[in-house]
């Protein structure tokens, strides 16, 4: 299950409030409802901007290894900011009595910015040790 999934943008002085909060996973790559379609579960789809293009099945002997590839170009609405962004995805689940239960996905993503001038020092590279407390 997609938990509630918000996507927060924290832009330029973002410290404890995001800019920008959605509303969920599926929402922000536009498959809404868990990515179901009825009586045939998770279905793929793809558009010019946004879509769920990838659903790599459980492996059939634990159910596991579940994963999915999924998109979403900001080209109609891009996100502008000038001196720093981070973006958090949410990751819940649910326990029992109807209760969440954070969990520990393994989430990766690319991000591309493209700069309003050309230049000859880019940013230092993190390490591995601190993207961790990023």
């Amino acid at each position: 299950w997609w938990g509630e999934g918000e996507i927060k943008y924290y832009l330029d002085e973002d410290r404890d409030f995001p800019t920008i909060c959605g509303t969920g996973t599926e929402d922000y790559f536009g498959g809404a409802w868990n990515f179901d379609v009825p009586g045939q579960g998770y279905t793929s789809y793809t558009t010019p901007y946004l879509g769920l293009h990838q659903i790599i099945r459980p492996d059939g002997l634990y159910e596991s290894q579940q994963r999915f590839g999924m998109y979403r170009w900001h080209v109609p609405d891009p996100i502008r900011f000038a001196t720093g962004i981070r973006v958090d995805i949410q990751a819940l689940g649910w326990r029992s009595g109807h209760r969440y239960l954070p969990r520990h996905d393994d989430i990766a993503s690319t991000a591309l910015f493209y700069l309003d001038a050309p230049s000859s020092t880019p940013p230092v590279t993190p390490t591995l040790d601190g993207l961790e407390t990023l």
